[in-house]
């Protein structure tokens, strides 16, 4: 039941999650965390968050907002530089909405890929089967009451 009200919830609220393969956000955010993130619009982007910004045939980009600059209604252009980077990202990123880091939690990511692979997903099912099977196995004893 809590699985389906997370669902709803993630649905409803555009929340979603993320997995951070390099540390360019350490010591914030590390390589191997998962985070939950909540689109928001351009008007809503404030110096200091951390954002994910899509980047047409490119992978998206997660970095802290350094500078705001807005523009037309729903439109911005953000500066973002990652924690543990020298420098800015070189140029801004015209956005009318973005991805907002709600919170992380380090290492899940692992945890997230290990579950993922068909061996552990094969033998989840089969113990799930082989305890359905030997719940309804016919002929055990059962008190009656």
């Amino acid at each position: 039941m809590l699985a389906v009200g997370l669902v709803i919830a993630a649905v409803t609220m555009n929340i979603t999650l993320i997995m951070f393969k390099t540390g360019s956000m350490s010591p914030t955010i590390p390589t191997g965390s998962v985070a939950v993130v909540k689109e928001i619009s351009a008007d809503e982007i404030r110096v200091g968050d951390v954002v994910t910004v899509d980047r047409p045939g490119r992978l998206p980009v997660t970095h802290r907002v350094i500078e705001v600059q807005p523009q037309v209604p729903g439109e911005a252009l953000i500066l973002m530089q990652g924690d543990a980077n020298p420098n800015p990202d070189p140029g801004m990123y015209r956005v009318e909405s973005v991805r907002k880091v709600l919170w992380s939690v380090p290492g899940l990511a692992n945890a997230i890929v290990w579950a993922g692979n068909p061996l552990v997903l094969g033998s989840i099912t089969m113990i799930a089967a082989l305890g359905v099977l030997w719940t309804f196995w016919p002929g055990r004893d059962v008190d009656e009451a």
